[in-house]
């Protein structure tokens, strides 16, 4: 405990030992122990006295005078570092050699470790010792952890990967919750909100203003990436340089070529879509990249890659879709819709990009703007799709008409040849297909959205499936509550397209089960009885699967006591705005 001592000529407990073993008068010689190591204050001799007369023990004295020194101490020593002398670092380190023979004194312990945080730069035989003491360690501050770690990147590793962990584990919460809900999402929270989280904040601290640490978590998410393909960990790139901006770390975001590009793309995630202006700024970003720098395109499209950033990209596609119809002019003609897609293009091949490390853009094909981006989109899928919004447009002016008017059109199944093939095929088309799905289920459309479901089991890379757009499933599907009483709007949202993978991908069968506690009450009886049989986990099924499945269980067998009353429609503000269509032989009537 009082290790230390004897090297800075201070007496310890083995010297009382030593002393009392030799003498014969212990009287005397522990009075002469209390003077030569007690306070060197003459006039306090004569006051100790009076502290008897108290009843207050020479330890509680001694302990308050020495807790009293050692924080004026400390203020000193916080003091000496914030001003301008020249010779303040010099001062510290000499305090340093002093006091760090006491560093494993409980009491002194505080001192030096406030010491350590206030010099910039160690003494490296110092930062050794307290690495290779496990308790030294664990105490001493994070500005003196920062030193150690940007030479020990194995050590860095191993404290920022439970954090990592930590991270993944909550989004996947997130996309699992049991709130299903179409204005309480995954995406609800706002930028700011979300770098608010504990890990991001845990990670800004760890890192601090020091670049070599930033560079190193950016490489440990980048492997994380490639090694899993879990596109949360774009977004734990991009919440990172954010959080950085925030607190106004120049250092850092004055030497990210992506700080501003990402800063642009913030504001868009905040109000979920790219306006004209911000859409300049994006493209002179991507445009200035010079040749010698492309390496840069691996970051930028790994913060594009980022679920939020995807969100806003395809919400902005699809309300550019509407403008465009209303205005009767196609998607190849508008400048802004050719630099969403191309950055969708961008985000969605960042894996391909980092992995083969050929950081260039997608195919070069010029449609009136020299940038990359591929052909087929615009020239072939968006006309199919909206081919799709005219079909359902037709058949909704027609219902419309009077009865003597009326025809016999009947509503459309099938899909355009194009659309499905480019669903199957590219990235880009897949993810605009999902998201049109979700704006039709958003309009409680359900003609149009059992005629779509059906091509979502075979989609690019099985996207449909993923967490992220089931996840938005089955809060839009909310909004149909009422039509899961008919065997046709169950058999195409279960039959015709949950149940055709759940039983290979546990993840559907926990989204499916999720919709079903929200809905249950809503859905047809027979249908909830076969459902429940289909869903039924097997023995190899996860906890959280089987803890779903018994919720639900228990939730009918409640319903069957006490009837669910009826629910109110959730009010609504989607965000986007419907755009009217002026009426003509060609066009629709009403709000894509």
């Amino acid at each position: 405990m009082f290790a230390g001592l004897p090297e800075l000529g201070i007496s310890n407990g083995e010297d009382l030992k030593e002393t009392l073993t030799n003498c014969t008068e212990p009287l005397k010689a522990i009075d002469q122990f209390q003077t030569e190591n007690g306070i060197l204050l003459p006039t306090l001799q004569s006051a100790l006295p009076f502290l008897d007369l108290h009843g207050t023990p020479r330890l509680e004295f001694h302990q308050s005078v020495f807790d009293e020194l050692r924080d004026k101490l400390m203020e000193r020593v916080a003091t000496i570092a914030e001003g301008k002398d020249e010779e303040r670092y010099g001062k510290l380190e000499e305090l340093l050699e002093k006091s760090f023979p006491l560093v494993k004194m409980p009491s002194i312990q505080p001192v030096v470790m406030q010491v350590l945080k206030h010099l910039p730069k160690v003494p490296e035989k110092k930062l050794k010792l307290v690495m290779a003491d496990k308790e030294l360690y664990k105490v001493c501050a994070v500005e003196v952890k920062r030193q150690i770690w940007q030479d020990n990147q194995a050590l860095f590793g191993d404290e920022v990967s439970p954090l990592l962990k930590q991270y993944i584990v909550e989004k996947e919460a997130a996309l699992f919750s049991s709130d299903l809900s179409i204005l309480h999402n995954f995406f609800s929270p706002s930028p700011k909100a979300r770098r608010q989280g504990e890990v991001v904040l845990k990670l800004t601290q760890m890192i601090g203003k020091n670049v070599k640490l930033y560079d190193m978590v950016l490489q440990f998410l980048r492997t994380l990436f490639l090694r899993t393909r879990n596109v949360h960990y774009c977004t734990l790139r991009a919440e990172l340089l954010m959080s950085l901006h925030d607190l106004d770390i120049s250092e850092i975001c004055s030497v990210d070529p992506c700080h501003k590009f990402t800063w642009c793309l913030d504001a868009c995630i905040r109000e979920k879509f790219v306006d004209a202006k911000r859409a300049r700024e994006l493209q002179g970003f991507l445009d200035g990249v010079k040749k010698g720098q492309e390496q840069v395109l691996g970051d930028l499209s790994m913060i594009l890659c980022d679920p939020f950033a995807c969100n806003t990209l395809v919400l902005s596609t699809v309300r550019n879709l509407q403008e465009l119809l209303s205005q009767d002019a196609l998607p190849r003609d508008s400048p802004d819709l050719m630099l969403l897609l191309r950055m969708l293009s961008l985000g969605q091949g960042a894996w391909d990009m980092i992995d083969s490390q050929v950081f260039k853009e997608p195919r070069l094909v010029c449609i009136h703007f020299l940038f990359p981006l591929e052909l087929e989109v615009v020239t072939r899928f968006l006309p199919a799709m909206l081919s799709v919004v005219v079909d359902d447009y037709t058949f909704t002016v027609e219902q419309k008409l009077p009865s003597e008017e009326k025809t016999s059109l009947t509503y459309p199944t099938a899909l355009p040849d194009a659309f499905n093939k480019y669903l199957q095929e590219n990235r880009v088309a897949c993810e605009i297909g999902l998201y049109y799905t979700l704006h039709i289920a958003k309009q409680r459309n359900k003609n149009a959205l059992q005629r779509l479901l059906p091509a979502l089991v075979e989609t690019h890379n099985e996207m449909a499936f993923g967490d992220i757009f089931l996840h938005l499933l089955t809060g839009h599907l909310t909004l149909l509550s009422d039509e899961f009483g008919t065997e046709e709007f169950c058999s195409a949202v279960f039959d015709g397209f949950l149940l055709a993978s759940f039983s290979s991908k546990e993840n559907v069968h926990r989204h499916t089960l999720r919709l079903l506690l929200h809905l249950h009450h809503k859905v047809l009886p027979s249908c909830v009885e076969t459902l429940l049989k289909t869903l039924e986990p097997p023995k190899q099924s996860s906890d959280q699967v089987k803890e779903l499945y018994t919720q639900l269980t228990e939730k009918l067998e409640a319903q069957k006591k006490s009837p669910a009353q009826p629910d109110e429609a959730p009010s609504l503000d989607l965000g986007l705005h419907p755009v009217t269509v002026p009426t003509t032989a060609s066009t629709p009537t009403t709000p894509l």
